[in-house]
């Protein structure tokens, strides 16, 4: 990935979340034979995380995440939102992403990526019930 880091780093981090979410995507089609849903609740320190997602082939991301400060370290922080909105968009998932309560900026970030990851490895579990269709009344997301 080369970017257009001369300028920023926004394209990069969008470019990362597209191809991140269309790899998921592409490795799971039609996310038939899994779970669909998941969740997690993340401590980091002072930091509690949740995020809840929906492999749905409807994407949509809840965003309620706050900064104190608008960089950590060089990096914008209003950059893991455009991360995870074109991961999102990408993956055809519905997520929810929110920081309870929390301080430190870092564990605020890293928090965030973990219940995502987290929440999709819940909703990527293979399902036994679902005798390898979507879950949906429909069969089909």
């Amino acid at each position: 990935c080369k970017g257009d880091l001369q300028i920023d780093a926004h394209h990069t981090v969008e470019d990362t979340g597209i191809v991140l979410g269309q790899a998921f995507a592409a490795a799971m089609p039609g996310y038939k034979g899994l779970r669909r849903f998941g969740h997690a609740y993340i401590p980091m320190e002072e930091t509690l995380t949740r995020c809840a997602v929906d492999l749905c082939n409807r994407p949509y991301l809840v965003w309620k995440v706050s900064f104190t400060r608008d960089k950590l370290g060089d990096f914008d922080t209003e950059l893991f939102k455009e991360f995870h909105h074109a991961f999102a968009m990408n993956a055809g998932a519905c997520v929810h992403l929110e920081t309870i309560y929390g301080e430190n900026n870092h564990h605020i970030a890293e928090s965030g990526f973990k219940a995502l990851g987290r929440a999709l490895r819940v909703a990527v579990e293979r399902d036994p019930k679902t005798a390898g269709l979507a879950v949906s009344t429909k069969g089909v997301l």
